[in-house]
């Protein structure tokens, strides 16, 4: 008996997507990599796809939980708030989550926001990007895009800093070196 509980807590653990595949998918980009591509729709109301910036533009993707939460909440206004710091460079940025593209509309309109919310209901960005969560929201992790479409920075330990997310942006911007906005 105590055989088959082990073997059928295995089997759920790597079948049913719980922490052992949590873990091996958190782990799988490094920086260096190339991004993986993406086509979502933002709050906006545009279809955003890596493709359109590789070659012209830095990229930034703040992943987040979910919309209307306190956290989230925080976080995004703070992007809002202290954008001018990101905006002296040459990059398009974006949060996103796993929320639908209204549920993301309507997050973006009642904070005010002038940059996208991008939307991933389907999962599928959130999977190759690894910050797919075991609830099926995104872990609250950023990606910084060179102009190359390689990884150049993953930031796990935004949750620690939520009303400083901008400042901590611009800084690690200016760290990895991107080009000023002209």
């Amino acid at each position: 008996m105590k055989t088959f509980l082990a073997l059928a807590c295995t089997a759920a653990l790597v079948l049913g997507g719980g922490l052992a595949s949590r873990s091996i998918a958190a782990e799988g980009l490094k920086v260096g990599d190339p991004a993986p591509d993406f086509e979502l729709v933002g709050s906006d109301g545009k279809t955003h796809k890596l493709a359109d910036y590789k070659g012209k533009q830095a990229v930034v993707i703040a992943w987040f939980p979910k919309a209307f939460t306190g956290g989230c909440t925080k976080e995004c206004k703070s992007m809002r708030e202290s954008g001018e710091a990101i905006k002296k460079y040459d990059v398009a940025y974006f949060t996103a989550s796993c929320d639908d593209v209204e549920t993301n509309k309507k997050f973006a309109e009642s904070l005010g926001l002038d940059y996208p919310i991008l939307s991933d209901p389907t999962h599928e960005a959130a999977k190759a990007f690894g910050v797919l969560g075991p609830k099926g929201n995104a872990m609250r992790w950023t990606f910084y895009i060179g102009k190359d479409g390689r990884i150049q920075a993953i930031d796990k330990d935004v949750a620690t800093r939520l009303a400083t997310s901008a400042e901590d942006m611009a800084a690690k911007l200016g760290e990895l070196k991107t080009a000023p906005r002209k």
